[in-house]
């Protein structure tokens, strides 16, 4: 009923297979593809909104702060289209196109305007692993745009295993040199170098180290950002508010926009404590989205999505389709649950309603990922996987990504005046990726306190 499948042929002539528009006016990309087939209703319906939703967005930019930089991951299952995760430290910049350079450029200067108008030096300080090459290649695809933008960048590792310059190289060509932080007083340094500001690239999954703490440096983002302070769900408490206020823009159900969710503390797999907890959430959230389905005539069976509250890299997730999943749990779920990034005890979970996802790219299932930096979509990619199924996670061993390509500007989403045509659902993409990008800037705004009690 549901099922979308990109094709490889053009849409007026040979073309590459995806392709990104964007409005100059506006620095809003419109991504668009060879779909075949009109527009779903939600989609139609966001893009005849776009002057609304551009003036509303606009709006909320004068009322909060918008994060450095950001991605998130986007499911659309055709009935639904919401984001399921928003990073606000992106790691995969390696895989975007290189047309996407010059708009990254731009709004690179843009975000650095605004945390530190006269800054000249940029320290990024990565994540700790340094065997990781794809994400080495997503430093080095940062480090580019920054010096891009005019700034001096120098990579400083505050790993315990960096003790001197290190170069590592790269793939496909090219090294990238880390060298170890000092902290002298209240600033971070390296030989020769006093950075205006630090950038982090690194989530603080392990927890805030103390040579990050009481900087006088500006820090961004802040370190209440990190997972050590955050939590999903107050994320997705705070983009349900947006998507409230956006669904009464356009005259939708929030619900369209908005992934139900619940929560539950004091989780120990191992010693199976809170599967009753876990087991309550899952029934509950379970018939809410029954509702909705048969509300919609949703022909799929719902499902939700349990994973741990805090923590990325698709560690602590599984797909759940009835409270007994959750029960019992085998040692092999149990570990698999237990532990996230750095080895850290899960003790946290948030209940998420699971979104279809009914793209597919040679028969593998995909779903977009956007990439954001101030408030300017950049453009994204899709995470594919043959491996996983359209109610699984894709973050997974064995994914691949397929970048999405400029193509010739276009100042209005519908260029070609059909409804079906060259824009696209892409843009709905864009729109959704910055409501999400909206609810982490309200996020952080409200957890700043807990950072200072901590």
């Amino acid at each position: 009923m549901f099922g979308f499948y990109f094709s490889f042929s053009s849409l007026c002539g040979p073309r590459p297979a995806f392709f990104l528009r964007y409005n100059r006016k506006t620095m809003v990309p419109h991504l668009t593809t060879a779909l075949n087939g009109p527009l779903l209703e939600l989609e139609q319906r966001i893009l005849d909104a776009m002057p609304r939703i551009e003036y509303w967005l606009r709006t909320q930019w004068l009322e909060h702060g918008t994060p450095f930089y950001a991605s998130v991951d986007l499911r659309n299952a055709g009935f639904k289209l919401a984001p399921v995760d928003t990073n606000l430290f992106p790691g995969g910049f390696n895989n975007l196109s290189p047309d996407f350079l010059p708009l990254s450029v731009q709004a690179a200067m843009s975000a650095v305007e605004k945390v530190c108008p006269e800054a000249q030096r940029f320290m990024l300080v990565p994540e700790n692993h340094t065997r990781n090459t794809f994400y080495l290649q997503n430093v080095a695809a940062l480090t580019n745009i920054l010096r891009q933008a005019g700034l001096t960048v120098r990579i400083g590792s505050i790993s315990p295993e960096i003790t001197e310059v290190t170069r590592l190289p790269l793939p496909h060509g090219g090294e990238l040199v880390l060298e170890p932080v000092k902290r002298v007083g209240n600033r971070l340094v390296l030989d020769g170098f006093d950075p205006c500001a630090i950038l982090l690239n690194n989530d603080l999954s392990a927890g805030i180290p103390d040579i990050l703490q009481g900087l006088e440096q500006s820090l961004i983002p802040p370190l209440h950002a990190g997972w050590a302070v955050r939590r999903k769900s107050r994320h997705f408490a705070a983009y349900a508010r947006v998507a409230r206020d956006f669904a009464e823009l356009i005259g939708i159900d929030p619900w369209l926009v908005d992934p139900m969710f619940a929560s539950c503390g004091m989780i120990n797999f191992h010693e199976r404590i809170g599967e009753d907890c876990l087991a309550s959430q899952v029934s509950d959230l379970l018939s809410r989205m029954g509702a909705k389905y048969r509300e919609y005539g949703v022909e799929q069976d719902p499902f939700v999505i349990v994973k741990a509250d805090a923590g990325t890299y698709g560690m602590g997730i599984m797909t759940v389709k009835s409270p007994d999943d959750v029960r019992g749990l085998n040692r092999k779920q149990r570990n698999k649950m237990s532990v996230v990034k750095e080895g850290l005890q899960v003790q946290e979970v948030i209940i998420q309603e699971g979104v279809y996802t009914f793209e597919s790219i040679n028969e593998a299932v995909a779903e977009p990922v956007v990439y954001m930096m101030d408030h300017y979509v950049l453009g994204g990619f899709y995470r594919v996987h043959t491996g996983r199924g359209i109610d699984e996670n894709l973050n997974a061993p064995g994914m691949h990504f397929v970048p999405l390509a400029f193509d010739t500007a276009c100042s209005l989403p519908d260029c070609a005046g059909k409804p079906d045509a060259a824009p696209n659902r892409f843009y709905a993409y864009g729109v959704i990726a910055r409501l999400a990008l909206l609810a982490a800037a309200i996020e952080l705004e409200e957890t700043a306190p807990l950072e200072l009690a901590a």
